[in-house]
């Protein structure tokens, strides 16, 4: 019997959080790594400007991988101009939580790049639903804040820190293997 493959999200900051191009490269080689592994990439797809997880969807498409973009509000008029993405969710909610848990609630495990609020936001819904959670140090923003840290004083958690892309799918990958065994 074949083994279901695995739905790696990948979340990180804005474009409007001005990010550099170093990182924007991190965000499109998690992509790469996940689609080399032969599992699938899940971002939140914006609808107004790129993000690090659209680049993450662009270097899995680069290396032949499948990709679904959950997005808010109603249509699939997404930013994607390289037609990066394989299916789109559109979950007919806003940003700010709706989104993001319909997000969150459909990856076996996430990496998080750098990140503003929203990142942020999908971290602690993850948290909340016992879904790994892998951080790139020294990208900034959430990522760097959570690294090695607990979410709250249950203890249940740490955001993983990782030094590089690479080394993050590898690890995310092992921890959802093992959660999988558990379930």
């Amino acid at each position: 019997m074949q083994q279901r493959k695995y739905q790696i999200g990948v979340m990180g900051s804005a474009a409007d959080t001005k990010y550099s191009r170093k990182v924007e490269k991190m965000a499109e080689e998690i992509g790469r790594y996940i689609a080399e592994s032969g599992n699938i990439t899940i971002y939140g797809a914006e609808k107004d400007y790129d993000s690090l997880s659209t680049a993450a969807a662009r270097g899995a498409k680069k290396a032949g991988g499948i990709t679904v973009g959950v997005t808010y509000g109603k249509g699939k008029d997404i930013w994607d101009k390289e037609g990066n993405t394989d299916v789109i969710i559109c979950s007919g909610l806003e940003r700010g939580g709706g989104r993001e848990f319909v997000l969150v609630n459909s990856c076996d495990g996430l990496i998080a790049v750098s990140g503003g609020s929203g990142t942020m936001n999908e971290m602690l819904v993850a948290y909340q639903l016992n879904i790994p959670i892998i951080v790139i140090k020294g990208t900034g923003g959430w990522a760097d804040k959570m690294a090695g840290e607990y979410f709250d004083s249950r203890k249940r958690m740490k955001a993983i820190p990782a030094a590089n892309p690479k080394t993050a799918v590898e690890n995310i990958l092992k921890l959802v293997k093992k959660n999988a065994q558990k379930n």
